[in-house]
């Protein structure tokens, strides 16, 4: 046998490191619609054995399936009937069958028909003795967005009111929806704006607030607002919105912007523009966000502002950011807050709604090892993760009115900014999942600032939080969590709207209402439910109650600070809206 010198040897072999499990789960995603397969399996797995082995389950939807055939069977006999009562009737939410038609037979049968098979997999898939809760959870949205796919409302020849509309424009709804499905799909396949976004420019028609950016570092501008009245109050306010999104949202049009409206209330607005993460940032990381995000801002204002105390606002995570900030001050003696304002921000995490749904050690395994190769989420992942959340009234109802009937509904100012993504740099966006959602480290004390914990029980500025009625991303009862975890006078509001329409909530516009309660810092807690019942209710917008708070907390107007502070080198550097805003 030939032998090989040492220094020609040949190697030994080197198996695929946890690389190759990366790259191969990456691949696997935009497949699984970013979904970890081994989540969906333990979830389906653990509800599937514990149902085979409970008789007793099994029996109850035996006979519930016999009841609902027998109900369905009987309403087949009375459906052609025009004043037939139905056998059961859709939950509040659901708006798929509420045209007029809808009671007209075949289709009020086939309606029937769909609700009751949903009703059964409801109960079959919820309450079963044994299973994990999260399991549960799983299992029941899935089988609902499964059961959603097949609704007849979805399909031409099952939808009346697609059949009635086909019949009187000679099919013209169908070729304008087919129309409407190539221009979302050119959208989608070049990640372009929807059609009619363009209407909406930044700084030209939303962001226009006048003002300057005074300081930029790798992460952030920060915008100094010009005032608009003659004397302003002393203590500014720092925005800090959610790097998930532009910051706009709080900047929209004119008529709508709360960071205008705080200016032409006599208060000097500061606010940070996040900027667009790209492949190099991937090591940026929570405490990145903190040092480089609020407390660089506040270092500016203190120096623009000296001795002058700040009213500080976070908006979504940007809240979740600022608590975490505030809790670190408090911890080391800074004094520089005044008050906090937390508007659909989550601090305690055991409860966040369904996005716990896509929130497991597999499924943030998954989405660490989507992220790997590039560094990032896309926003487009995280988009579709909120859709599914609401996919009734945001996918279903979409695919309804632009597809089949052929109507496209004027894009507006904020469905604008809400295709205007960010992208998540890859260990800030673990490490919140980990810290956060799974293991809830900062309702715990466990979560660390320069290497010690902190705990939200050191805040000791008073506090404004605002939950939604209909949040998906934030559930109001989760934002009132922060009850249990503060010591300071706490006034919460709950608004009518969701996550962003409750927040960007205007005066003069009708319909909008809220509910208001101040608990002092010795005040006995109230559970969500007690609080709905106490809480005052007041019609319109949640803006001037909060100004007015802001100004209770605020000393007497005084003229306005200089824009940056030349001296100090803090010089404006251009126009509001920036640049950070800009960058795709």
């Amino acid at each position: 046998m030939k032998h090989l010198a040492p220094d020609t040897a040949a190697p030994l072999p080197h198996w695929p490191g946890p690389g190759l499990d990366r790259w191969t789960h990456a691949q696997l995603s935009p497949w699984t619609l970013g979904v970890s397969t081994a989540s969906l399996r333990m979830a389906f797995d653990d509800w599937l054995t514990h149902l085979a082995f409970n008789p007793a389950e099994q029996l109850d939807l035996a006979q519930k399936a016999l009841q609902g055939a027998q109900q369905i069977a009987d309403y087949a006999t009375r459906a052609h009937q025009t004043d037939c009562a139905p056998c059961i009737e859709p939950m509040v939410h659901d708006t798929r069958f509420v045209h007029p038609s809808w009671q007209t037979w075949p289709f009020n049968l086939m309606s029937q028909s769909f609700l009751l098979t949903q009703q059964w997999w409801q109960c079959a898939s919820t309450g079963v003795r044994g299973v994990e809760p999260h399991h549960a959870s799983v299992v029941t949205f899935t089988l609902r967005q499964i059961l959603d796919t097949v609704s007849p409302a979805n399909f031409v020849l099952s939808n009346p009111e697609v059949l009635e509309r086909t019949a009187k424009t000679a099919g013209a709804n169908l070729r304008q929806g087919f129309q409407n499905w190539l221009e979302d799909l050119q959208a989608l396949r070049t990640n372009s704006p929807p059609k009619g976004a363009e209407a909406y420019r930044v700084g030209r028609d939303v962001a226009v607030t006048p003002g300057q950016v005074i300081y930029r570092n790798h992460l952030i501008e920060l915008i100094q607002y010009t005032p608009t009245t003659a004397q302003v109050r002393p203590e500014p306010v720092l925005v800090v919105p959610s790097w998930i999104m532009k910051y706009y949202v709080l900047d929209l049009s004119p008529h709508n912007s709360l960071i205008k409206h705080l200016v032409d209330q006599g208060h000097t607005v500061f606010a940070m523009s996040w900027a667009n993460p790209q492949s190099e940032d991937r090591d940026l990381d929570m405490d990145d966000y903190l040092h480089m995000g609020v407390m660089d801002a506040l270092e500016v204002i203190s120096t623009v502002l000296p001795q002058a105390r700040v009213h500080a606002l976070g908006y979504c995570l940007g809240g979740t950011l600022l608590t975490i900030a505030a809790a670190a001050m408090a911890r080391d003696g800074d004094d520089r807050l005044a008050t906090v304002s937390l508007l659909a921000a989550q601090t305690d995490f055991t409860e966040p709604g369904e996005l716990q749904l896509f929130i497991d050690d597999s499924q943030v395994a998954h989405l660490e090892d989507t992220m790997w190769d590039k560094g990032y989420l896309d926003s487009r992942q995280m988009a579709g993760a909120f859709q599914l959340m609401n996919s009734t009234d945001l996918i279903w109802s979409r695919l309804l009115k632009d597809y089949l009937l052929g109507e496209r509904a004027p894009i507006s100012d904020l469905m604008a900014w809400n295709a205007d993504g960010t992208r998540l740099p890859y260990s800030m966006h673990t490490e919140y999942l980990r810290r956060m959602f799974l293991h809830n480290d900062l309702a715990s004390g466990r979560y660390p600032v320069r290497g010690k914990p902190v705990a939200l029980t050191a805040i000791q500025c008073p506090i404004y939080a605002v939950g939604t009625v209909r949040d998906h991303v934030a559930p109001w009862r989760s934002v009132h969590k922060l009850h249990l975890l503060t010591h300071v006078d706490t006034t919460f509001v709950l608004t009518s709207g969701g996550h962003n329409v409750g927040i960007v909530n205007p005066p003069g516009v009708a319909g909008r209402s809220f509910q208001a309660l101040t608990r002092p810092h010795d005040g006995p807690y109230l559970d969500p439910e007690a609080w709905l019942q106490t809480a005052p209710r007041h019609e319109g917008s949640w803006w001037p109650h909060w100004v007015q708070w802001l100004q209770a907390h605020s000393g007497p107007r005084r003229a306005p600070p200089p824009m940056g502070a030349p001296d100090a080198g803090l010089v404006p550097l251009c126009d509001a809206p920036g640049t950070y805003v800009l960058q795709k």
